[in-house]
């Protein structure tokens, strides 16, 4: 579903329209990125191990690159709906290596970059909130974790507690996960508190505190 309408905005958008979320990148450039993210995922699942340059598209007119990426993507969805979900695999996760990493990373993939083709042409989509909130909980027990352990970002001087009003529960990232008073609270909608930790919200209009502010301008996510 999430890979038909990507493919639905590749078809129909002028490819050369810029993305704002994604500086410098034109809507071909998103395409091509994410086609690739997919053949990447495949990869992983199927052979193990991420070692996979992928196949670029030969042609980038409109018609050549929504196939090319229809191909790919369904690729993808057949591998991923044929593997067992607990079929090894290669992963980001140090905990996870199986599949079913694949499936939800995926479909966050996905469907981030089918908002950040839509926002670039000014009609995204909202979110669906348990979706949303199920990437948020994606950044606080993979995402974040793998930036801290790569050396991308330092580990958050203070724990951010996020609590979605449209969805039941909250997530603290950072500190040591008991969520004590010392956390900064941030409480909204799971989309925007997705897009806050995926730099493609702007902070200055969702984010009230000035040190929450910073926590959340580093690389908390790639």
């Amino acid at each position: 579903m999430h890979t038909e309408r990507f493919g639905d905005v590749a078809r129909d958008a002028e490819l050369d329209a810029p993305v704002p979320s994604c500086p410098n990148w034109s809507l071909r450039d998103l395409v091509v990125h994410l086609g690739g993210v997919h053949q990447w995922a495949t990869h992983a699942v199927v052979e193990g191990n991420p070692n996979l340059r992928p196949e670029p598209p030969a042609d980038e007119g409109r018609s050549g690159l929504t196939a090319w990426y229809r191909r790919h993507a369904s690729h993808l969805v057949e591998v991923l709906t044929t593997t067992a979900t607990d079929a090894p695999a290669w992963t980001l996760d140090d905990r996870d290596h199986t599949a079913q990493f694949w499936m939800r990373r995926q479909v966050h993939e996905t469907v981030m970059h089918a908002w950040d083709a839509e926002n670039a042409l000014g009609q995204p989509r909202p979110m669906d909130p348990s979706l949303a909130w199920d990437g948020v909980l994606e950044v606080r027990d993979v995402i974040y974790p793998r930036q801290v352990r790569l050396g991308r970002v330092q580990p958050l001087s203070r724990a951010v507690r996020v609590v979605g009003s449209d969805v039941s529960g909250d997530a603290v990232i950072g500190g040591d996960g008991d969520g004590d008073g010392e956390s900064i609270v941030l409480r909204d909608k799971a989309e925007t508190l997705l897009r806050l930790l995926w730099h493609r919200a702007d902070p200055h209009v969702h984010v009230s505190d000035l040190q929450a502010r910073g926590l959340l301008s580093g690389a908390l996510t790639p």
